[in-house]
């Protein structure tokens, strides 16, 4: 059998982490976000921040324990065994899929603004450009994805650069709909988080991944906490949140504020960057959860093939490109966003449990351990969960709904699929 090629370093990985938590989310959602919190969209940055931090360590520690390509299952499956292990592969997959459909319907947006071009078809040429270059290798997505995040991170820069004259001028504690508002705006910019947990999967393409993963998703969540903070203050800083609200680009729209027209232009191109790069990190990631469920032996082995030339896994890569074909339909960014939401909070609770299952099952850890306990018990992974479940319970119910009913399904296809196997 042959085996994926570990060459990806530490600076790497941080690099690919900050790229797609830096992607679509802060150039889309930030208008939707700033009409439910109004000037407080700094601390519906830092809920945000604080919830995904708290995963954030137990994704470390379970990453340094376990540090293979099926990551989440692999971890749920030696804690509470292959069904529940199932059903979060399930909503991971359903995630990436869902998410990177999404955003390759806002690059094609974007793209057909100014090339006047027909949406759909964009999508399905994009998702095509991207299915080569997972396919090409990893380090090849590897270098486009640390080209594209400096682009992302100038773009954000100079909003930050923008606002600077204007820092003061408002009051930063005005909330649109009060601490509600500031709460429902925090769940929504989640979405802008999501991606420090998909660089577990490329485990198996890393160089001493027990201690470069770890490291990596913790660089990775400062770097980018300080960086939305800052563009979220600037945000309002330039333009009351009433217009920024309402606005198609936001960001673009700031620039334009200050430099003119032409500036509109470049946000625009620096967007068009950061949904490629966003959709490109997504499938990237979805396609070695696959790959590493098929290790688990969870799905047919045919997903574990591996290209000769290129050592990529190229059957869960043209798998997961084709089924985000097919979710291109999908319009609503608010409602995709949060349903992505859904399924990665409900992950984020097993594992969290998880790692407290592990502190008292198998309390040996060599690598990175999650800080702060109470005897064995790990207080962080308690707050964690705590969190993502006041998180969900703040989705609208249309969420909810569409959630359960992912959930349903995924529990039926692994009842399909036992059968199956009998």
């Amino acid at each position: 059998m042959i085996e994926l090629k570990r060459s990806l370093s530490l600076w790497q990985l941080t690099f690919m982490s900050v790229g797609i938590i830096l992607g679509a989310g802060i150039y889309v959602i930030i208008g939707e976000a700033v009409g439910l919190s109004g000037n407080c969209i700094w601390m519906s940055f830092l809920i945000a921040a604080g919830v995904a931090t708290l995963t954030a360590f137990s994704y470390a520690e379970l990453s340094s324990r376990f540090p293979k390509a099926g990551a989440e299952y692999v971890y749920i499956e030696n804690s509470f065994g292959s069904r529940a292990a199932w059903l979060v592969a399930w909503l991971l997959l359903a995630g990436s899929v869902i998410g990177g459909a999404t955003v390759a319907l806002g690059f094609a947006r974007y793209f057909s603004a100014m090339f006047h071009t027909p949406v759909l078809w964009v999508a399905v040429i994009l998702l095509v450009v991207i299915e080569v270059i997972l396919i090409i290798g990893v380090q090849q997505t590897a270098k486009v994805t640390i080209v594209f995040t400096v682009i992302e991170i100038l773009g954000l820069l100079i909003i930050i650069f923008v606002g600077l004259p204007t820092l003061g001028s408002v009051d930063y504690l005005e909330a649109a709909a009060g601490v509600q508002g500031i709460v429902e705006a925090g769940v929504l910019i989640f979405f802008g988080y999501l991606g420090f947990e998909g660089i577990t999967r490329l485990a198996e393409e890393t160089k001493n991944p027990e201690k470069n993963i770890p490291k990596a998703i913790l660089f990775s969540m400062i770097i980018t906490t300080l960086i939305y903070i800052f563009v979220g203050i600037s945000a309002v800083s330039v333009i009351p949140w009433q217009q920024l609200s309402v606005a198609k680009a936001p960001l673009a729209l700031i620039a334009e504020r200050v430099f003119g027209a032409q500036s509109f232009l470049i946000l625009t191109l620096i967007a068009l960057f950061s949904t490629f790069n966003t959709a490109l990190m997504m499938l990237l990631t979805g396609s070695r959860l696959i790959y590493g469920i098929a290790q688990q032996e969870a799905i047919p082995k045919m997903f574990m093939a591996v290209g000769r030339r290129f050592r990529t896994p190229w059957v869960a890569i043209v798998t997961i490109v084709v089924v985000a074909m097919l979710f291109l339909f999908i319009g609503d960014l608010k409602t995709i966003a949060n349903l992505t939401n859904f399924t990665i909070f409900s992950v984020f609770i097993m594992i969290n449990a998880s790692v407290i299952y592990f502190r008292y099952k198998k309390p040996i850890v060599i690598g990175f351990m999650v800080p702060f306990h109470i005897g064995w018990f790990p207080v962080i992974p308690l707050l964690g969960i705590v969190t993502s479940l006041w998180m969900i319970v703040s989705l609208p119910v249309d969420v909810l709904l569409f959630g359960s009913l992912v959930i349903v399904i995924g529990f039926v296809v692994d009842i399909i699929l036992d059968m199956k196997c009998k």
